[in-house]
């Protein structure tokens, strides 16, 4: 999945606030503990501060039981992936959109990759969507597709 080859930037100036090695990997569990349960806010400049908020936000955030270990964070942070590009980022301005809003570095070319891997699975649901006789999902599926694709 794309979340697990997603670094946080500043993961070393987090750990000299904790106190203890943070993993840089955004989503590995202990990483995303630290943001939920120990960390502390106000001892962080006012850029990575507002980076870890908007991150906690967009991706940390829901209701349930197993959060942040949940899967929620991965499934959001690939949707939000997949809104950049249906806004019209290519996979160059998705990498540096989350490299500045959320800190995260992700290489362009995971991004494409990722990209094209979702429309390989968005043409396979369209072709059973069509088989089964599912003309409103076809219809979705198809101008999905064409989001993706920058079509």
């Amino acid at each position: 999945m794309i979340a697990a080859k997603a670094r946080f930037r500043n993961a070393k100036k987090l750990q000299k606030i904790a106190g203890y090695r943070v993993p840089d990997f955004a989503f590995n569990g202990a990483f995303m503990d630290i943001l939920v349960s120990s960390l502390d806010y106000d001892s962080l400049d006012r850029n990575l501060r507002s980076q870890i908020i908007l991150f906690y936000k967009d991706f940390l955030e829901c209701n349930c039981k197993g959060s942040p270990q949940c899967g929620c964070p991965e499934r959001k942070f690939a949707l939000k992936i997949l809104e950049f590009r249906q806004l019209g980022l290519d996979h160059r301005q998705i990498s540096e959109v989350l490299l500045d809003d959320y800190g995260v570095e992700i290489y362009p070319a995971d991004i494409l990759s990722f990209l094209e891997e979702s429309v390989h699975t968005l043409e396979a649901i369209r072709d059973v969507a069509r088989i089964e006789g599912k003309d409103a999902l076809l219809q979705k599926t198809v101008a999905v597709i064409c989001e993706i694709e920058g079509k």
